[in-house]
């Protein structure tokens, strides 16, 4: 359980990606169950699904770079007046 805990720590935008597509697919299967998609269907739309959990993750870390550099917003700007 441990490795598995400094993993999640280790790989912050891994383990959100992970979580946000498991979600996201678990609500695809529940609510197009009786659509009656093809098995080929279902294969694409749960990697297309995937990959928009991955490039909700990644545009959501954009801002880490930020944070990780130490300077708030107005340390890089000045002081304002």
């Amino acid at each position: 359980m441990a490795a598995l805990k400094n993993w999640i720590f280790k790989h912050p935008n891994l383990s959100a990606w992970f979580v946000l597509a498991l979600g996201m697919v678990i609500i695809l299967a529940v609510e197009a169950r009786s659509v009656g998609l093809e098995a080929l269907q279902w294969f694409w739309l749960i990697v297309v699904t995937v990959l928009v959990a991955g490039a909700c993750v990644w545009i959501i870390s954009w801002g880490d770079d930020d944070d990780e550099s130490g300077e708030s917003a107005g340390e890089k700007n000045g002081p304002v007046g």
